[in-house]
């Protein structure tokens, strides 16, 4: 369904939508961990079975994607194959692997009055996520969400749509296979705007926390008519900090991976800092080695100045997500200038330092305030699946009620459960 529709049917469509998947989510509280597991093998076996059927569909959204001018960036996030399959069903194995959340004891303790209090965990509810272009993401999220218990109401981007929609039905057919409510993930079957419209704004008895994914315009717009909680970042502005006492060769291969290894995640690296101290020797390779790698580097004067390759950086360089390969560069006075350009620019999600002095890379670690912080290590590896986590649902730069990737744990909250012996209180 992709027509523009009318409120009434937005209405129809997503009221049914939202009373199964609070209905699921009571019976997903009281299935074992067993057959939420069993569903997600299911699931990862159905995406190898079907592979050519996915990979048709990608075929189809990537040609009107081409079609529609979409740029490099866009459809290298769309864009499945073979491995990237392969990946998805491994991350959804990584994620059967986890311990079990729920149910978990966090902590517990016995009052003088003798009774005993546990802080246990619970699931979410019911989570909406809105998303664009990334068809992976569907696989992802419904595995994270099934894992920590909740149901899930999918909305994707009218850029995936087919592929979306074909790894839904294998996620369906695992659901099926272990005898649970094919309702615990849905996904909204037309691409209409409104439909986001209504998840926001009218889906409050249904809903309990949106996480969108996806550009700037997507989250604000989430954040801004949302009546239901958000987990989400605008942005991942992301910098690379080479100091004074960096291995040159360290930092150029860092440098080199966190732009270049893929430019369209939010990991990837959009300003390189370079250390004044260390300008003479380390500024020169590492800009090079992006130009002749084919990246286009915008610089301040300095950096200009060791090759003409570089074209001038604007203010508004410094504030930008290019996901794609540019990258700003600026010369910067030790880790004190680095850490407050990334606190004026930055937006707060991933941040590495390069150097060889502990005391600097602890300042570093400890002053700048970003949801993920590095030491001699690519910004790439803002990652759920880098972090052991199985897979995320995205990287949140809030600091309610997750910070950092999203996974399993982070989708879940907590009760208090107290036992008493016929205690009442004075």
């Amino acid at each position: 369904m992709n027509a523009a529709v009318t409120p009434d049917v937005i209405a129809s469509i997503m009221e049914p939508i939202g009373r199964a998947a609070v209905a699921a989510a009571q019976s997903l509280a009281n299935a074992g961990k067993d057959s939420r597991n069993d569903a997600l093998v299911a699931a990862a076996s159905a995406i190898r079975t079907r592979a050519n059927v996915i990979l048709a569909a990608n075929a189809i959204d990537l040609q009107q994607a081409r079609e529609r001018g979409l740029s490099g960036a866009l459809l290298d996030r769309l864009m499945l194959n073979e491995q990237r399959l392969e990946a998805m069903a491994k991350g959804i194995e990584a994620i059967v692997a986890l311990p079990d959340p729920i149910g978990t004891v966090i902590a517990e303790w016995t009052r003088p009055n003798a009774m005993c209090i546990q802080r246990v965990r619970v699931p979410l509810g019911v989570i909406g996520i809105i998303y664009e272009s990334r068809p992976n993401v569907t696989a992802d999220a419904g595995a994270l969400c099934l894992k920590s218990g909740n149901a899930v109401i999918l909305r994707g981007g009218s850029e995936s749509s087919h592929s979306s929609r074909a790894i839904h039905e294998c996620l369906t057919e695992g659901l099926r296979s272990a005898g649970l409510p094919e309702t615990a993930i849905q996904i909204v079957p037309t691409t209409d705007r409104a439909a986001v419209g209504y998840m926001l704004g009218a889906m409050t008895d249904y809903i309990d926390v949106i996480v969108p994914r996806g550009g700037k315009s997507l989250v604000a717009r989430v954040q801004q008519e949302a009546r239901v909680p958000v987990i989400g970042h605008l942005e991942g502005v992301c910098h690379v900090y080479v100091d004074r006492d960096a291995d040159l060769n360290m930092a150029r291969e860092i440098v080199m991976n966190a732009k270049l290894r893929r430019t369209g995640i939010c990991g990837a690296a959009e300003t390189l800092l370079v250390d004044h101290a260390c300008a003479s020797t380390h500024l020169g390779p590492i800009v090079k080695s992006l130009l002749d790698a084919g990246c286009q580097v915008r610089g301040d004067e300095a950096v200009r100045a060791v090759d003409q390759r570089v074209t001038p950086a604007t203010e508004e360089d410094w504030y930008t997500e290019y996901l794609d390969t540019i990258i700003a560069a600026k010369v910067v006075e030790g880790v004190d200038g680095a850490m407050a350009h990334i606190a004026k620019y930055g937006s707060a999600h991933t941040d590495s330092i390069v150097t060889g002095n502990a005391a600097t890379a602890e300042r570093f670690l400890s002053g700048v305030d970003s949801a993920i912080v590095l030491h001699n290590a690519s910004t790439q590896f803002a990652d759920g699946g880098e972090f052991g986590m199985g897979a995320e649902i995205g990287i949140s730069t809030d600091k309610f009620h997750a910070r950092g990737p999203v996974g399993v744990e982070q989708l879940t909250s907590y009760k208090y459960v107290v036992r008493g012996a016929g205690q009442v209180r004075a």
